[in-house]
């Protein structure tokens, strides 16, 4: 079976535990020796997905303080959402753009493996969230969450760049921005265990905005193109949102991800 296979399986998952198992098999299988072949199906428009949790707009999620256990909990059911999102994001890089034409054949391998680790963690916090959600009396799908970044991803299925800076150097990063805030409420509020797990998922995220960034690099240098120039063009065409501040610029700077980039892309 081809390693692209491996990854289509992840999508087509829908069981929050069989699509946690279907990560770990697939960085399991990328550290081996594997065949990069096309996949032997149609790529799926949009992954597989559980009957919980309702989507709907973003805007209909309600938000809680987190001084309460309801808005903790609320809390880590929107963390786990991305965490869920998230792997599929990573399976879907490797399926949709490895056979690229801006990937070099010769680094096809070193682009599955970054995803593929990508994967693997993003499943690992999914579990840790889950687990953590469970603890407290409650689970994934109870709450309501929103489509938000498949959207993203459905705006970017045509464009390796545009996923790229979308996905992990405008989303993730965002994440960079954020957690801190958060752990440091969840601590506030005697939540430390919420607070540690936070804390393992903010230092790996920096690692897999740094991918992104990396694979970004990458493929603007294919095109002799300014990689700066270019993530400002891709951000405005192609990201609906606006980039807010305010940055965790040493945690973006960590992940190769430079103030210039973003800086004045606010609006």
């Amino acid at each position: 079976m081809s390693i692209l296979d491996i990854a289509h399986i992840v999508l087509k998952t829908a069981d929050p535990f069989a699509k946690v198992e279907a990560a770990f098999a697939l960085h399991d299988a990328s550290q081996k020796s594997f065949d990069i072949l096309r996949l032997k199906t149609d790529l799926a428009d949009a992954p597989a997905r559980p009957d919980k949790p309702a989507l709907v707009p973003p805007h209909a999620v309600k938000r809680r303080k987190l001084g309460s256990e309801a808005g903790r909990k609320a809390l880590l059911h929107a963390v786990a959402h991305i965490e869920f999102n998230a792997i599929d994001l990573a399976a879907d890089m490797i399926t949709r753009f490895t056979l690229d034409p801006h990937i070099k054949d010769t680094d096809r391998a070193a682009f599955i493996r970054d995803w593929s680790r990508v994967c693997g963690e993003e499943a690992k916090h999914f579990s840790m969230v889950r687990a953590r959600l469970q603890s407290l009396g409650t689970d994934y799908g109870d709450y309501d969450a929103h489509g938000g970044l498949w959207e993203a991803a459905q705006n970017t299925a045509h464009d390796i760049a545009a996923r790229l800076a979308i996905a992990p150097m405008v989303l993730e990063a965002r994440g960079l921005d954020v957690t801190p805030n958060m752990i440091e409420k969840l601590t506030q509020a005697g939540d430390h265990d919420s607070a540690a797990i936070l804390q393992i998922i903010y230092d790996e995220e920096i690692g897999h905005v740094s991918i992104g960034t990396h694979w970004f690099h990458y493929v603007a240098a294919q095109q002799t193109l300014s990689p700066r120039d270019y993530f400002r063009k891709l951000v405005t065409e192609f990201f609906r949102g606006s980039v807010k501040p305010p940055f965790n610029i040493p945690a973006r700077e960590l992940a190769g991800l430079q103030k210039h980039y973003y800086m004045g892309l606010e609006n």
